[in-house]
């Protein structure tokens, strides 16, 4: 498993099942870079509690709204434009790569909130995961059950 959290999320996201989990999930509502660091977190063996997840949750939001979501909102809106427009097809890559760099940057912060908890005392991947996932996990068990798995075999 990687140390950092942007690494381990690279890794994760790309083996079998994972993205579409995660795209599942994020339909219904879940905030992937926060479920991403919620399962590093787990791996690592850092317990769970509410007011960690707390923790997490506040920044990831206020990050999620101001700067994630209106850049995915712009990309999605010109996708079918942009297969038509060659001038616009570019700019949406652009936005694309935008969009990827604000998720890491959420998922820096993130890690930085939770550099000082101390890492090997227990295995609560499931439990950070559930919490993370929130209701969208109980909408989609099946793409939750995914990333578990997979996070599981790090």
């Amino acid at each position: 498993m990687s140390d950092d959290v942007w690494s381990y999320a690279l890794e994760l996201y790309a083996r079998p099942g994972v993205e579409a989990a995660c795209l599942a999930l994020q339909e219904e509502g879940a905030d992937v870079c926060l479920m991403l660091a919620s399962v590093w977190l787990g791996n690592a063996g850092v317990t769970f509690s509410p007011s960690r997840m707390s923790a997490l949750e506040n920044p990831a939001r206020e990050w999620r709204e101001e700067v994630i979501v209106p850049l995915r909102s712009l990309r999605q809106h010109w996708r079918e434009s942009a297969k038509q427009d060659a001038e616009l097809a570019p700019l949406r890559e652009r936005i694309k790569q935008l969009e990827l760099e604000a998720e890491k940057v959420l998922l820096g912060r993130l890690e930085a909130v939770a550099q000082d908890w101390p890492r090997g005392e227990a295995e609560d991947l499931t439990r950070w995961l559930e919490a993370a996932a929130g209701e969208a996990g109980g909408l989609r068990r099946d793409a939750q059950e995914t990333l578990r798995i997979a996070a599981s075999l790090s």
